[in-house]
């Protein structure tokens, strides 16, 4: 096509030559001659080059042709794969059909065969089922390991069991029994806290309770470790009296009957400062309010008992004392002697008054802190109830722990608010009574002081 473009021009040139040619008069022979040549050069390549495009042609149909076949060779190869497949599990169904009749047969014939035997099969497989499941988790288990899985073996088999596999069930049953009614102490690897494990003498009371150095140790996972918190000390020192207990007489233990369980419940329970962080920000004020007025209180509490001591040791003594408040007052009457009944009178109820606000004071804080404990414990009642509907609103009530920390709260500032009333409202009765004792022994003694001064000016 390029060519035969080519020639086209050339050819549309040589005809505007000779057009331009004739308009001027004609062509020259020579010019005729050289126009005649180049169009058949024209022709020529143009004839050339379709020759070569057919030919290339033929050439690229003949490579399709012989491709068609190789793909319809590849073609009809594959259909007789796939037949042959087809055929081949045609046949393997057949042949798994064939050998599942055969199984069904063989264990039909086994079922019978077996007899009651099946039933001691079934027997075997649950009581060591039962008895792993047991073991699993006992503590004895730590003293002797490795005994569950022969249980666990016996356990998921699906043939009937050995006369050794019996054996053995009926060893680890009795071993278990009897390893029940014993103390023990035996070597064994204790996981610490960061993971390592480290030798040491366990000692066991049965299937109860194991403790090593005075710690009660709890087993899972086939392995023994510490608990995260110990109980109480007298627990703990029951366990070291039974570590060194020696091999005669009697040692008081304690135990856990619930295999573990209320161990592990002793642990979860909250300690008394856990408790006093779920009462939050109001159970602090508690606390601080509490402190105050306790502190308050017993120091005047004390300190009215000595002023008590003093004034009664004063009315023993003629001689006044300005350390005491009985002397104050006399000390008042002797400037005061001279004057008329009326006058020391006024002088000595003058001198009272001014002992009293220093012996109620404060007294009156005291009173006021045991009276807002409670309201304070109210507020942090009503503070965690809100707090417990908005968990409710927003997660509804599938999950209780959503709402015990609200719950917790409210109870907690409650019993805080309680405790610190009462103590608050005791130290507040015993001061107040040290208080009114003393005024009571002053005003007694100015009436007695009255008295003979009136009796010494009537004589």
């Amino acid at each position: 096509m390029k060519y035969f473009k080519l020639a086209g021009l050339s050819l549309i040139a040589g005809v505007a030559a000779a057009s331009m040619d004739f308009s001027n008069g004609g062509l020259t022979k020579a010019a005729a001659q050289d126009q005649a040549l180049t169009l058949d050069q024209v022709l020529q390549a143009v004839r050339r080059d379709r020759t070569q495009v057919s030919a290339e042609n033929q050439q690229r149909e003949a490579q399709f042709l012989q491709q068609r076949n190789q793909q319809q060779a590849l073609l009809n190869r594959v259909r007789s794969q796939v037949a042959a497949a087809a055929a081949e599990s045609t046949r393997l169904e057949g042949v798994m059909e064939e050998n599942q009749a055969t199984i069904d047969t063989l264990d039909q014939e086994l079922a019978s065969k077996q007899g009651e035997f099946q039933e001691l099969f079934g027997a075997a497989r649950t009581a060591a089922a039962d008895l792993n499941a047991q073991i699993s988790r006992s503590i004895i288990s730590a003293q002797f390991p490795g005994r569950s899985e022969q249980l666990r073996e016996l356990a998921q088999t699906e043939k009937l069991p050995s006369e050794e596999q019996l054996r053995d069930l009926w060893d680890v049953m009795i071993q278990q029994m009897a390893e029940q009614g014993k103390t023990a102490s035996f070597p064994a690897s204790i996981v610490q806290a960061n993971g390592q494990s480290a030798e040491a003498t366990i000692t066991r009371i049965g299937p109860f309770v194991a403790f090593s150095g005075g710690k009660y140790l709890t087993f899972s996972d086939d392995r023994l470790q510490f608990l995260a918190r110990q109980p109480p000390g007298d627990v703990t020192g029951a366990a070291s009296n039974v570590e060194r207990a020696s091999g005669t007489g009697f040692v008081r233990g304690a135990i856990d009957p619930a295999l573990g369980q209320l161990l592990d419940l002793s642990v979860q329970s909250p300690t008394l400062r856990e408790r006093v962080d779920q009462g939050r920000f109001i159970g602090k004020v508690i606390i601080g309010a509490a402190i105050l007025g306790i502190i308050l209180g017993v120091y005047k509490w004390l300190t009215l008992t000595m002023t008590a001591g003093a004034v009664r040791s004063q009315v023993r003594r003629k001689k006044p004392s300005k350390a005491n408040p009985l002397g104050r007052v006399m000390l008042a009457y002797e400037q005061a002697n001279s004057g008329d009944t009326e006058t020391v009178a006024l002088k000595l109820d003058d001198a009272i008054l001014k002992e009293v606000p220093k012996l109620e004071s404060g007294l009156n804080l005291i009173k006021v802190l045991a009276a807002v404990a409670p309201l304070l414990g109210l507020l942090g009642t009503v503070i965690g109830m809100i707090n417990t509907f908005q968990a409710i609103t927003l997660f509804g009530t599938g999950d209780p722990q959503i709402m015990a920390s609200g719950i917790s709260e409210a109870l907690v500032t409650t019993v805080l608010g309680l405790i610190a009333a009462i103590p608050l409202l005791l130290l507040h009765a015993f001061a107040s009574g040290a208080s009114k004792s003393v005024t009571q022994v002053l005003e007694e003694q100015a009436a007695g002081i009255i008295a003979e001064h009136a009796e010494g000016g009537r004589a």
